[in-house]
């Protein structure tokens, strides 16, 4: 990726939804980027887009209008496993619930992507122990996800949004069900983690001390930024 190329881009893009003979325009024309190391934060209400437009960006969900670009790849340009495999090298995700699973360690979750890529067994070993090193979870490799607090869960999930070395980390809400301190605590340690792989992350959060935390702040309305 070239120096001046944004992490991650969203030029005029635009998604409507259909149904029982209505239409709800759910983002309408947001240009939005992050460059590698950069935080920003997405607020407003419930409703107004802010999930629809991550889901764009990770290249989950595809806009009516517009593109969105990641290291300067047109989503639109890819399909099918080639799509699959740029998104599990570039995009790490933190989704609402961590999304773990629950009869697996935490190291087996974080190893998750590598598995999926077929990475050498030696390799995957020495990844997942530094990330999990990372977030702090050194002594906790071997737990299971239902032996972990709420806020080791999403560090697990953190550490395994990072293992693939992406170049862009989305996050729904990562802060979502824990607790002020702990949520303090996670941002914290998102924020750095990314910074230090030098990684864009682009996180939805109703939250004004998370987002806070951003280098900057957009706000959706009626799927528009203000």
């Amino acid at each position: 990726m070239l120096p001046d190329v944004p992490a991650i881009e969203a030029l005029a893009v635009s998604r409507t939804y259909r149904g029982g003979g209505h239409e709800v325009r759910g983002v309408d024309h947001v240009s939005l980027s992050a460059a590698r190391g950069e935080v920003v934060a997405v607020t407003g209400p419930s409703g107004s887009g802010k999930s629809t437009l991550l889901y764009m960006l990770a290249g989950l969900d595809i806009p009516d209008d517009g593109a969105v670009r990641v290291t300067g790849v047109d989503w639109a340009t890819l399909r099918g496993r080639l799509r699959a495999r740029f998104r599990r090298c570039n995009c790490g995700f933190i989704v609402q619930g961590m999304a773990l699973l629950p009869q697996a360690t935490a190291a087996e979750n974080v190893e998750v992507p590598l598995l999926l890529d077929a990475v050498e067994p030696a390799e995957r070993r020495c990844r997942v122990a530094a990330a999990l090193e990372r977030v702090g979870l050194e002594q906790h490799t071997l737990k299971l996800t239902d032996q972990l607090s709420g806020g080791q869960q999403q560090r697990v999930a953190i550490a395994r949004a990072l293992v693939s070395e992406p170049a862009v980390v989305v996050a729904d809400e990562p802060t979502g069900s824990l607790d002020s301190v702990t949520a303090q605590d996670i941002v914290t340690l998102l924020v750095a983690a990314a910074r230090e792989r030098n990684a864009a992350v682009v996180m939805v959060t109703h939250d004004p001390t998370v987002a806070a935390h951003a280098d900057r702040v957009v706000t959706l309305r009626s799927g528009r930024l203000q």
